[in-house]
């Protein structure tokens, strides 16, 4: 890790608008990702992770539009770019790893035909030449018989191959930056570990940075050196790994945390759910949006937005009650 910003969000507002409502996804989002850094994005379905990690790439539905924010990459506002731009460097700068790998491939189209597209398109060699870079991605990702395999469809594979052939898909043009969106949601756990291990090994072997988006704080704890919660289309607390497990300061946080299966000795620890639901962000709330939740919540905290306080360099929250 080093002092070097790779990517600087400020004040991002994000909202889909319909014929008669509109949904406020991210409400005015401040983060930054270091060199070297690898950042989880936590938080329950619904809080805007995706669409957060979207904007950034400024790949939104057409029904979506940025508001308002600036987003630096390499000191360059990406928001301001043209279209023609933008694609050059996403894919090749930065890439992202969409959720689900049973439904991300196309069930017509090879697997060598997935990754040689990308590889031709980014790197400009012939097909013949992207193939042999193909079957070395393959190989990387810790797939057997690459040479064989690449002629095989998706459905020949299992869940941990596909997702294996996703990343190898992102890492093709070795990006800077790479936005892994649950990456780990439709598999077991043996292999959920695997390819966490994966991203490690290909971070450390191709000198990147990788934001991991999740709703399960027991994945980050092992990857991530920083982690920001989000949750009603804001960041909440944000810190580094140790922060925000052993100092955590937001009541979310702290029922996140609550709710990782844990055991002490021999004996298994209840689960502590967190009651009610998030909220609508077609109609969001005016104050702090957990305070339909929250046990320390008064009415202060339905009225108002609460700013970060900072604990740390590192560490802040956004919440009136941290300090007691």
């Amino acid at each position: 890790m080093n002092d070097e910003t790779l990517l600087k969000v400020i004040n991002l507002k994000t909202t889909f608008y319909t014929k008669n409502s509109k949904t406020e996804a991210v409400r005015g989002v401040d983060f930054h990702v270091n060199s070297g850094d690898v950042l989880g994005v936590v938080g329950e379905s619904g809080s805007g992770k995706s669409v957060l990690m979207r904007s950034v790439m400024n790949i939104l539905q057409e029904n979506a539009k940025i508001d308002s924010g600036e987003v630096l990459f390499e000191g360059k506002d990406l928001l301001k770019l043209s279209p023609k731009n933008m694609k050059k460097i996403n894919g090749k700068e930065m890439a992202m790893i969409f959720q689900d790998p049973m439904t991300a491939l196309n069930p017509l189209k090879k697997i060598g035909d997935h990754l040689v597209e990308v590889i031709v398109r980014h790197k400009g060699i012939n097909k013949k030449e992207a193939k042999t870079m193909a079957i070395k991605l393959l190989a990387d990702v810790g797939i057997p018989m690459p040479e064989k395999r690449i002629n095989q469809y998706p459905h020949e594979f299992s869940g941990g191959m596909r997702q294996r052939v996703l990343i190898a898909m992102a890492l093709a043009c070795k990006p800077k930056l790479l936005i892994a969106d649950e990456p780990t949601t439709a598999l077991d756990v043996t292999i959920q570990a695997q390819i966490l291990e994966l991203l490690k090994a290909l971070k450390e072997a191709n000198d990147m940075s990788i934001i991991l988006i999740t709703h399960d704080l027991g994945v980050v704890a092992n990857i991530c050196n920083r982690i920001a919660v989000m949750y009603g289309g804001l960041i909440m607390e944000e810190g580094t790994t140790e922060e925000i497990f052993y100092e955590t300061k937001h009541p979310y946080t702290k029922a996140l945390l609550n709710s990782i299966p844990k055991t002490q000795g021999n004996e298994k620890v209840r689960l502590r759910p967190i009651e009610g639901s998030a909220p609508s962000l077609l109609d969001p709330p005016k104050g702090c949006p957990f305070a339909e939740r929250c046990e320390f919540a008064n009415s202060k905290c339905f009225s108002e937005i609460p700013d970060y306080k900072k604990f740390s360099d590192t560490h802040k929250a956004r919440c009136f009650f941290t300090v007691e």
